[in-house]
């Protein structure tokens, strides 16, 4: 009896882990975005572009964890959303974010063409990374650089 108990704890354990390891990254495209970000009219969004790859996002990441934990209360929702190759979804984004223990939304960008998407996101936008959109209502403001936490939590209160 106490057997069969461990085999069942142990099934649940391992599979409640991978549940919430899969849903650490979603794959997500443009329009999906959009129409997040449309549907929650009362939130503020944070929505950060970044890449396993790039140093200057790697840097600037906890800084998102720690606005996305001390604000959760005020209806902010922080979206980073990876412009990583669908490709590395399994072999270097899930395994980047289980690393890092990331507790924010965390998306793969799931667009194929970057001057397409990088234009229907901001037209402003170089398509360099890493990169911020601020957002809450009709109020949106677009930064293409590495943010510190001070820079992070201005631009987020100034809306």
């Amino acid at each position: 009896m106490k057997i069969n108990a461990f085999k069942i704890y142990s099934f649940l354990f391992f599979a409640f882990s991978i549940t919430s390891y899969s849903q650490n990254v979603k794959l997500i495209n443009v329009d999906q975005l959009n129409e997040r970000i449309k549907n929650g009219k009362d939130s503020t969004y944070v929505v950060n572009f970044w890449a396993t790859w790039c140093a200057p996002c790697i840097k600037e990441l906890p800084h998102f964890e720690k606005l996305n934990a001390e604000y959760k209360a005020e209806k902010l929702a922080v979206l980073l959303v990876s412009v990583d190759f669908k490709s590395k979804l399994n072999s270097a984004v899930i395994p980047f974010v289980k690393r890092k223990n990331m507790k924010s939304n965390v998306f793969l960008l799931n667009e194929s063409n970057p001057q397409e998407y990088i234009d229907r996101i901001e037209p402003t936008w170089s398509g360099s990374i890493p990169a911020t959109i601020f957002i809450k209502g009709d109020k949106r403001k677009f930064i293409e650089s590495e943010l510190t936490y001070e820079q992070l939590l201005t631009e987020y209160k100034k809306l």
